[in-house]
């Protein structure tokens, strides 16, 4: 038995449709996304239940090497109990690491970032920048010389033997391990827009600002501190941050869709249907390569065309 992924913008609907695909079929979800494998902040985030979702306390500096091993395990340990795993998430280097074996970067110390974030501020932007031009000049044309963050890995990898941006694409390379039907949900811009909005104010009608206040309030590591909205809501007044959140989050989707757009043989379906409607057109296309096991009694007659 194989599995299902699903892909998609942030607000498109994925996790209501994976579920779904619970309701009809013996399977689990798994977690592909980087902001909800921490605990804390379940509002902000989006939690839903699935595997690998809060497994992290928010002072815990992830990784995608670390939340490959995790991914591996939970779906094998799915597939040996006779389950359909459903990968579901919108970090698309989470989603590629969870259903491949993907060669990563090596791991850096922890005192080399130390050292090279110290260079970078001593010597300044532009001065740092020139320096990854002169050890890997393809990694520096792709990295502007004001994001530290991004200079800083690209030197730590240079330091490794490795590059920000390899000469072969060894993220794509290679099969997945197990035979997957891939899914990237797809809405009409101005949709995408209105929804994200929606989530965006739902949120703080939930409380989110005093679940942020909670999770500053104790220690955080620095990928946590990117998650999407942390900073905005600790910052700003509501309006100023539910603004601040909304436009980030656009630009976030439109990265996710040329996410999309780059996962070999992903099928794309509009999310402009109900949940339910689009897990039955899943599952459909899915039987039809003989993957799946038979539906459940009661569902018949409820699949559609994709």
């Amino acid at each position: 038995m194989s599995f299902i992924a699903i892909f998609g913008p942030t607000a498109s609907g994925k996790s209501a449709v994976a579920e779904a695909i619970v309701e009809r079929i013996p399977a689990e979800l798994v977690s592909a996304d980087s902001m909800q494998v921490y605990r804390g902040l379940p509002v902000l985030t989006n939690q839903s239940p699935a595997r690998l979702v809060g497994i992290w306390d928010l002072d815990h500096e992830a990784s995608v090497a670390e939340y490959q091993e995790a991914a591996h395990a939970a779906i094998d340990e799915i597939l040996e109990s006779g389950r359909t795993p459903v990968v579901v998430g919108g970090t698309g280097l989470y989603l590629r690491a969870a259903l491949a074996d993907l060669r990563l970067p090596p791991a850096v110390p922890p005192e080399a970032r130390e050292r090279l974030e110290r260079m970078y501020d001593r010597v300044g932007a532009e001065r740092a920048h020139e320096l990854l031009a002169e050890r890997d000049p393809s990694a520096a044309a792709g990295v502007h010389p004001n994001d530290r963050r991004r200079v800083v890995r690209a030197l730590e990898l240079v330091e490794a033997g490795a590059s920000l941006r390899p000469a072969e694409n060894r993220l794509w390379e290679g099969e997945t391990r197990h035979p997957t039907l891939i899914v990237g949900l797809t809405l009409d811009r101005e949709e995408l827009r209105r929804r994200i909005e929606e989530r965006t104010r739902e949120m703080f009608e939930r409380g989110v600002e005093e679940e942020v206040r909670r999770a500053l309030a104790g220690p955080i590591s620095e990928t946590a501190r990117h998650i999407l909205g942390l900073r905005e809501i600790a910052e700003l007044p509501r309006e100023q941050a539910i603004e601040a959140i909304v436009i980030r989050s656009r630009r976030y989707a439109v990265y996710q869709l040329r996410w999309l757009r780059r996962i070999p043989g992903i099928v794309s379906l509009p999310a402009d249907r109900p949940p339910g409607e689009l897990a039955d057109a899943i599952l459909e296309m899915a039987r039809s390569r003989e993957r799946l096991p038979a539906r459940r009694a009661g569902d018949a007659g409820r699949a559609v065309d994709a």
